[in-house]
């Protein structure tokens, strides 16, 4: 304790080594989340990895708020991966702010109430007299005040706080959280001096590729492994024989720059044992599903009496609609880079979740956890891919075979045709309204795709999916087709495929009866409650409705538009985010489709970081116009067909619309921001197609139903 500084945390746990020099010669030493140096620098560690969604700044002006700092003074550092200091440190699901939200908040607490004791201590006053703000203590009376810095070793020896009993601030008090805040590192990312994994280096370090087969389970039957090695600049080539797991089999190629690594790969004369490989055909799957479409699956929720309210509801309609399966389209691929020396594997990864990551490594080796050691990287798109950590096993079984440090990276055609993909759905809907025009009945039949008789990984659809918990009578039911493909999360897991579909549906409903659509959806949710269970996971009306309104009002619904343009509106829960979007589009006479605006509404809970949370909204409404516009990865035998950006699209800046948002500042718990935005996107934009034309959308991407973008 005898550093001359303050050192911080809510578990007080070590937290690694010193990421500094700097950081070492001001703080006392590492620390969970607070160093503070004599010299009135304040480092604040940002537990969760950074993949564009901005949790490297929002994260640690939380414990800065708390803490009453100047943000001016403070040094944001990314932690050591240590869950036994910072709890799980991945990034996934819109998690990290509210995992974080009340751990950083304490932290800063904690810290402020030390230096105040600390200061209250010296000038012999009672604590409650004095006040802490923009890195200084204050006491009123006698008009004593004392930085940080200067108040830091004594702070240090105040007798530690139970940290739930420190008060923490209202939101009313909160002068950092909720402003706009420049990315901490966005100077060294606009001049190219960050780090992300792909430009990782290492004194010494040779660069790899690993390729692997055209299907799922592909194993090795023959290679000329001298003939690779033979190659410019190859220095060796090996098999694995993988494992089953995230471990597949493949050729790993040694070279002396990554450029010479893929130009070996695309030489390299490899025969594939494919015997085991799945033969998914996506043909052959929409044909199961147009013949399963007018029968029944297996219920998953019922309600009412959905039979007889189809049979004497004034307006009746039946819809089918489909999406294909799509890729995560990181802007960086996958890559790590490791180095087995002194018995120790240690990994520099672009994870989403990197603490899995050690433990399928450790497990892959045969090594204890501690064993392997893992820095966080600076991530270039995740998406729900990096969930994923067969990179990191990869490169991890290479570089045990390997006297050097190892980068390996994907080429952008491995990381398209081995990704876990976002799976295709078809959903066909039979629904009515009676003659007030209001929702009566709802019956959906879901076929999507599983394995071993449990939905893959974003393929499943649970009855508490609006309008579900919501319409009188209503009924669910599911058929899942085997799949061999790998599926895994992709923003907005599940919702951001479903709820174009579900929500489309209500606009056809809400236009067959003639009622706006607006009050269509506020008739729906009713009066402000809670849906089962009834806490903070679950769809609040009221708060479904506030964003509706807001995002209705904001984008002038209901004006006079002219011809050939139109207004559509969707709303979805999700992740604990009630998000509504309008969008307002044009189509000329040719067909060539143009999104003017999109306006979003959401209520997370209070905002952090204003600039951040209207740049994840932004990025969801973004991605959610590519992926309905361009995107569609088709599969026969088991061999998907697409290869790369030049077969597979994605939205150009010219595309791209002007987005108004919205935020409800409720008190609720904070949630991310990283999925509530996606899912209303593409159904606003498709009503708005109907609007504008008369044509309705009902199949992915939609250039496949004779729209142009």
């Amino acid at each position: 304790m005898a550093g001359g500084g303050l050192v911080l945390g809510v578990r007080f746990a070590y937290a690694g080594e010193e990421t500094s020099a700097e950081a070492a010669k001001a703080a006392f030493k590492p620390n969970a989340y607070i160093r503070i140096g004599t010299d009135n620098q304040v480092w604040i560690s940002a537990p969760n990895p950074d993949l564009g969604q901005g949790v490297k700044t929002s994260l640690p002006m939380i414990t800065a708020e708390e803490l009453c700092a100047d943000w001016n003074r403070v040094v944001v550092e990314q932690a050591a991966l240590d869950p036994a200091a910072y709890g799980w440190q991945g990034a996934g699901g819109s998690t990290s702010t509210p995992n974080n939200w009340m751990r950083m908040r304490r932290a800063g607490a904690v810290g402020r109430a030390l230096l105040v004791s600390a200061a209250a201590k010296r000038w012999r006053v009672p604590a409650s007299d004095c006040v802490a703000e923009q890195g200084i203590v204050k006491h009123a009376a006698s008009g004593r005040s004392a930085t940080f810095g200067e108040l830091a070793s004594d702070a240090a020896h105040q007798r530690m706080p139970d940290p739930e009993s420190v008060p923490l601030k209202e939101r009313s008090e909160f002068r950092l959280l909720g402003t706009r805040v420049g990315g901490v590192d966005n100077h060294a990312i606009v001049t190219g001096r960050l780090q992300y994994g792909i430009d990782q280096v290492v004194p010494g370090m040779v660069y790899a590729t690993y390729v692997k087969g055209p299907s799922v389970a592909a194993r090795v039957k023959k290679v000329d492994l001298d003939a690779i090695r033979r190659l410019p600049g190859v220095k060796d080539a090996f098999v694995i024989e993988g494992h089953g797991g995230e471990l597949a089999a493949g050729v790993a190629i040694i070279a002396s720059s990554t450029h010479e690594a893929f130009n070996a790969a695309d030489n390299a004369a490899i025969v594939w044992d494919e015997s085991d490989s799945p033969k998914d055909d996506w043909k052959a799957f929409v044909a199961q599903a147009e013949a399963l479409g007018d029968k029944d699956g297996r219920v998953v929720g019922e309600r009412g009496e959905p039979d007889d309210a189809l049979g004497s509801s004034a307006h009746v309609l039946n819809a089918s609609y489909s999406y294909p399966f799509i890729f995560h389209a990181t802007m960086e691929p996958q890559n790590c880079t490791a180095w087995w020396h002194d018995g120790i594997m240690e990994l520099w990864a672009p994870s989403q979740n990197p603490d899995s990551g050690a433990q399928e490594v450790a497990k892959m080796l045969g090594l204890p956890q501690h064993k392997v050691l893992v820095h966080l990287l600076r991530v270039g798109g995740g998406f729900g891919r990096r969930l994923r950590n067969d990179y990191m096993v990869e490169v991890a079984a290479i570089a045990r075979r390997v006297n050097a440090p190892v980068k390996m990276t994907h080429t952008r055609e491995s990381d398209l045709t081995h990704d876990f993909l976002r799976p295709g759905g078809f959903h066909h809907f039979k629904g009515s309204v009676n003659s007030k025009g209001f929702l009566e009945a709802w019956t959906h039949h879901f076929i999507s795709f599983g394995y071993h008789g449990r939905p893959v990984s974003g393929g499943g659809l649970g009855a508490d999916v609006f309008p579900g918990p919501l319409a009188r009578n209503f009924r669910l039911t599911e058929t899942l087709l085997p799949l061999g493909l790998r599926t895994g999360p992709w923003r907005a897991p599940g919702a951001s495929a479903y709820a174009w579909a579900i929500q489309s549906f209500l606009h056809e409903l809400s236009s067959a009866a003639g009622t706006d659509h607006v009050a269509f959806l506020l008739d729906i949710l009713g009066e402000p409650r809670w849906l089962p269970p009834r806490n903070e996971d679950s769809l609040n009306t009221g708060r479904a409705a506030g964003v509706i309104k807001l995002a209705a009002e904001k984008a002038g619904w209901g004006k006079p538009l002219p011809p050939g343009r139109g207004m559509g509106i969707a709303f979805h829960f999700c992740h604990r985010g009630h998000a509504a979007e309008v969008a307002e589009v044009s189509v000329d006479a040719s067909g060539m489709l143009t999104v003017h605006r999109v306006v979003a509404a959401c209520d997370v809970g209070p905002i952090v970081n204003l600039s951040g949370a209207e740049n994840q909204v932004q990025g969801a409404i973004v991605d959610g116009l590519s992926a309905m516009w361009l995107q569609e990865l088709t599969f026969k035998d088991g061999h998907i067909e697409q290869s790369n950006f030049n077969d597979y699209g994605l939205l150009r800046i010219p595309q791209a619309p002007k987005i108004e948002v919205h935020f409800i500042q409720s008190d609720y718990p904070p949630t991310g921001l990283g999925e509530p935005a996606i899912p209303p996107v593409a159904p606003a934009v498709c009503n708005a197609i109907f609007a504008a034309t008369g044509k309705r959308v009902r199949r992915f991407p939609i250039v496949s139903e004779g729209i142009k973008v």
